[in-house]
């Protein structure tokens, strides 16, 4: 028998979706005759540690997963358990994404204290986030607003605004969902006025790319559609050379349509379609394009280029050396 160790984040929803995968996992294995175990290792990462400074003032890529890899590089650990949006879309040599399971709710939320959703808040209300992409979508939205930095744990920026520091804070739907206080959300916000992070709700399952005997496992635990999807997403952030703390958003969906011919052969068909924005921090100006074809690689690509035409990467830019 086996044991794998996992490298997890010491945060509540990093434990609670590392333990949701290694009792999917563990079943998988028995299912198929494998023998495995599991066990936890808990890691502090540099985007843990640095919590008085917005995401993108701390710089680089991959802040909440370095110090995993690194752990998995020296193997201390076998495997990790990310959120797809802390994933860079270049891993470390050695080092693959062996799974991306099925994903939560990809969208982005809005929890008041007082129940208003986003276009029912007093204007000057306090809106927390540190996210530029956030920020810049809700600048857009509503300008009237003032939105301020807000970092640390889902439940930790709970308490925050159940204290009055602010009167409405944004947070990704599938973390909530993970821990079970859905009942917390005031108002889910739509991909086709507020477009979420990269592969926000997905998970990425990291682990050496020479471990035969782990990718085999993980490769029952992949999800076809969320991978295409997510493909797609972070290609578009590949070309853009942007990580999740940049103001770039992505959203793809796999449409499938079966027609029958003939003979009543049925022949499925399948497309991806993304919608890709960047904008400025101050939500002047938001880049939006939309593509659709069979290539998620393809697709990817193509929306990334469609917006460097219009100017993302001197946003981009511009947006970093700020």
């Amino acid at each position: 028998m086996r044991k794998i160790v996992v490298g997890c984040r010491k945060s509540a929803l990093a434990l609670t979706q590392t333990e949701q995968v290694i009792s999917d996992l563990t079943q998988l294995s028995q299912e198929h005759g494998m023998d495995f175990t599991f066990g936890i290792k808990k890691i502090v990462t540099k985007g843990d540690q640095i919590l008085d400074v917005t995401l993108s003032k701390v710089g680089g890529k991959g802040l909440f997963i370095k110090e995993i890899e690194q752990a998995m590089i020296d193997k201390e650990i076998d495997m990790a358990v990310h959120c797809l949006k802390d994933m860079p879309f270049e891993l470390p040599e050695g080092l693959v994404n062996g799974a991306v399971p099925k994903r939560e709710d990809p969208r982005d939320c809005l929890i008041s204290r007082n129940g208003a959703g986003l276009n029912d808040l007093l204007p000057g209300a306090r809106v927390g986030t540190s996210s530029l992409r956030r920020t810049s979508q809700i600048a857009a939205l509503r300008p009237d607003l003032i939105i301020e930095p807000i970092r640390g744990n889902i439940d930790s920026r709970l308490r925050r605004l159940d204290n009055g520091e602010f009167d409405a804070i944004i947070l990704a739907v599938a973390g909530l969902k993970r821990m079970g206080w859905e009942d917390r959300i005031t108002e889910v916000l739509s991909p086709e006025t507020f477009l979420p992070a990269v592969g926000q709700g997905a998970l990425g399952i990291e682990c050496r790319e020479g471990d035969t005997e782990l990718r085999k496992l993980l490769s029952l635990y992949n999800d076809t559609q969320t991978a295409l999807e997510v493909t797609a997403e972070r290609t578009f952030l590949g070309v853009l050379n942007g990580g999740c703390h940049v103001p770039i958003g992505a959203f793809a969906v796999l449409n499938q349509s079966s027609i029958r011919d003939a003979e009543t052969t049925v022949i499925s068909r399948q497309e991806i379609s993304l919608t890709g924005m960047v904008g400025k921090p101050d939500g002047s100006i938001i880049l939006r394009e939309t593509n659709t074809g069979k290539s998620p690689v393809q697709v990817g690509q193509d929306v990334a280029k469609l917006l460097i035409s219009k100017g993302a990467e001197k946003i981009l830019t511009e947006t970093s050396s700020s």
